[in-house]
């Protein structure tokens, strides 16, 4: 591989924590923007790993694919690819929490508990963070539904990201299994570039375009 080439790790998808083997709480996260980004960072020359939760997505062409369902698994495979990229884009909407207790077997309808106790799932992208070096890049996500601009730069300030891309979800238009998006990269150093309302695909290209001119 040239020296050159750009090497992008993407998350992508939604992640599932289980009560047993049949259950899960999960979101309604269809993998689309972080496929796109996928192929447009592909299409842009650079050397692509995508990390997908569970999407009903063909994986891009010339992309490596790491296929994964919980957090706890996204998070071993990005740490596992992060020290070798030069470029970390956090797409995924993974669970924030997860059921600290999980059956091996199916609960029978009359044993469920209408009470379920939570433990927080690691958060990837500040522990992540933490651990990146001068010459990589870190891109996160933040999908909220109020305060999104506010919330999105909260964010970049404390999980220490050089950029995030900021997205409305929930309601009508919601970013979740859309085909279109509107999105707002906000910059470390206060660099602002709106993108939207277009497909996915053509937002992906643009944030590519975008990264590609900063690195």
């Amino acid at each position: 591989m040239p020296k050159e080439m750009i090497r992008c790790l993407i998350t992508a998808g939604p992640t599932r924590e289980f009560f047993d083997p049949v259950r899960y709480i999960s979101n309604p996260s269809s993998g689309k923007m972080g496929y796109a980004l996928a192929e447009a960072a592909r299409q842009a020359g650079w050397a692509v790993t995508l990390v997908s939760g569970p999407v009903a997505l063909p994986a891009p062409e010339g992309v490596e694919l790491v296929k994964v369902v919980t957090g706890e698994e996204m998070y071993a495979a990005v740490a596992e690819h992060f020290p070798t990229c030069d470029v970390l884009i956090k797409s995924a909407a993974v669970c924030d929490m997860r059921p600290t207790a999980c059956s091996a077997s199916k609960v029978k309808k009359d044993a469920l508990s209408m009470t379920v106790e939570f433990e927080p799932v690691v958060d990837i992208l500040k522990t992540i963070a933490a651990t990146k070096t001068e010459a990589q890049t870190i891109v996160g996500f933040a999908a909220e539904t109020d305060n999104v601009q506010a919330y999105a730069e909260k964010k970049l300030r404390e999980k220490r990201l050089d950029w995030i891309v900021a997205n409305r979800v929930g309601g009508e238009g919601s970013a979740f299994e859309a085909d279109d998006n509107t999105v707002t990269l906000i910059g470390a150093s206060g660099e602002r570039f709106a993108f939207g309302p277009a497909a996915k695909t053509d937002i992906a290209r643009a944030l590519i375009a975008q990264l590609a001119q900063a690195l």
